[in-house]
């Protein structure tokens, strides 16, 4: 299965609209991820016209949203959570503490609006952001469960 991952879109609040080149990237994935910092339904609603959509809740966000996710997918757990609750900010050995804790394979997380792939025993993913990023780059990420191969997109 391939995934499409996002977080941290912040809309309206930080930006306008998400780029229009997630859509066209999006366009063949089977499953979107949303790690939270949506601000906006719409966003979702937006994304759900491509396909199914999974979603946590962000500490930016009122929406009515889990605050983890635990998804089986192609003989693989993945967790999904906001990465709020890791302090500080991004910490890859907590993050993999939690995955352990979770009981999943792979641990996506957001928050950070740096993105990045770590693969240790457990596989720990962050699409960083695509419309604040805390680095030149803003991004999305793709996720192919059956070959667990992860890809970094820049939106440019």
């Amino acid at each position: 299965m391939l995934i499409g991952i996002l977080s941290d879109t912040h809309i309206p609040d930080r930006a306008y609209s998400l780029p229009k080149t997630i859509f066209d990237i999006f366009s063949t994935v089977d499953l979107i991820i949303h790690c939270g910092d949506i601000t906006d339904r719409e966003v979702l609603d937006s994304l759900e016209d491509l396909t199914n959509v999974v979603a946590v809740k962000g500490n930016m966000d009122y929406l009515d949203l889990p605050k983890k996710e635990i998804l089986n997918i192609d003989n693989l757990k993945i967790g999904v959570i906001h990465g709020d609750i890791i302090y500080p900010r991004g910490d890859l050995l907590k993050l993999k503490l939690l995955a352990k804790e979770m009981g999943v394979d792979v641990l996506i997380s957001g928050h950070t609006h740096i993105p990045f792939i770590e693969k240790r025993d457990i596989l720990l993913l962050n699409p960083g952001s695509p419309t604040v990023p805390r680095c030149p780059l803003k991004s999305v990420m793709t996720f192919d469960t059956e070959n667990k191969e992860a890809k970094l997109i820049i939106i440019e």
